[in-house]
């Protein structure tokens, strides 16, 4: 077995993702790292502290630890990146590049970096956005992820280390508290429906956003992964897609689950952000080249999310 490290793994998709991985890989071979200590549900792990900034102990960690593959997923989110631009930058930007010369340096076999809809922009084509297409992204996180994109192609065609990335979309969980995004609205609306509470929006009613299930995000990530090197065509990052929603129609589809539940719509800064993304993605790449299918819809997300939630 490979022995795998995940950077940023006390974030919302890296506790989900180093679960997974311990299933299916082993706990004793996955290496968890942060900057901060873990949460309790995982302290079963391997943990290691890291500051992806500090390019020695990137480089330390990886070639005394023998890792063999990275996920690396520390980074600041759209909308906490606003507040702070010039920290999102050297966060998303240093970060990535003292894990790919390292990687590069030790001989690292593969390498994950999650990139975004939010490297698009208000002249992309909003529907069925391509695979390959106009990207004028509009704050610093998407600015980051598209240049990350491009670092792991140069990379990948300088140096042939096998870097793999996937666009996500939103991504609903119940495990892990919002952390930052434009897309948070849709974890945030189902805490307040099981609380009973009306839920503040500060998206527009009919902002539509590409939104997946955890589950299938991660699921996306280990089998793009675990791919034939010989099946990837896309070395910046794959579109991603699951299913679109608007703010309006998750109050209605959990409505359904609690009919008293509403929404008001107060709009802020998040909203502008939101409507520069697009409305759905297509992801016949990825479809072709590792065979990637979804499987959870919004109305099996909305009663997974609340059954949960309740518990």
């Amino acid at each position: 077995m490979k022995k795998i490290l995940v950077t940023g793994a006390c974030g919302q998709l890296g506790s989900e993702l180093s679960s997974a991985l311990a299933e299916q890989y082993g706990l004793e071979n996955i290496l968890i790292s942060d900057i901060s200590q873990p949460e309790r549900h995982l302290s079963k792990f391997n943990f290691s502290r890291l500051d992806v900034l500090n390019h020695q102990a990137v480089d330390q960690l990886i070639r005394e630890q023998k890792i063999e593959v990275v996920y690396h997923l520390a980074a600041m989110l759209s909308a906490s990146g606003e507040s702070r631009p010039r920290n999102a930058w050297t966060l998303n930007m240093d970060g990535l590049i003292n894990v790919l010369e390292a990687s590069r340096d030790n001989q690292v076999d593969r390498v994950f970096w999650p990139s975004s809809i939010a490297a698009f922009g208000s002249h992309t084509q909003s529907t069925d956005t391509p695979q390959y297409t106009i990207m004028d992204p509009e704050t610093v996180y998407g600015i980051s992820k598209l240049s990350g994109e491009l670092w792991c192609q140069y990379f990948y065609d300088r140096f042939k280390l096998d870097v793999r990335s996937l666009r996500y979309p939103g991504l609903i969980s119940y495990k892990s508290p919002p952390g930052g995004g434009t897309t948070d609205y849709a974890v945030s609306i189902f805490h307040s429906a099981v609380k009973k509470e009306v839920f503040e929006c500060f998206l527009h009613q009919d902002t539509k956003l590409p939104m997946m299930y955890i589950s299938d995000a991660i699921r996306a990530t280990i089998e793009l992964m675990a791919a034939p090197r010989e099946n990837i065509t896309v070395h910046t990052s794959y579109n991603l897609s699951a299913f679109s929603i608007t703010p309006r129609e998750l109050t209605e589809a959990i409505q359904l689950h609690y009919p008293s539940f509403s929404s008001i719509y107060k709009p802020d800064f998040r909203d502008l952000i939101a409507k520069t993304w697009p409305h759905n993605l297509d992801d016949s790449s990825a479809r072709k080249d590792w065979n990637w299918r979804h499987q959870f819809e919004l109305p099996q997300v909305v009663e997974v999310m609340i059954r949960n939630l309740n518990v």
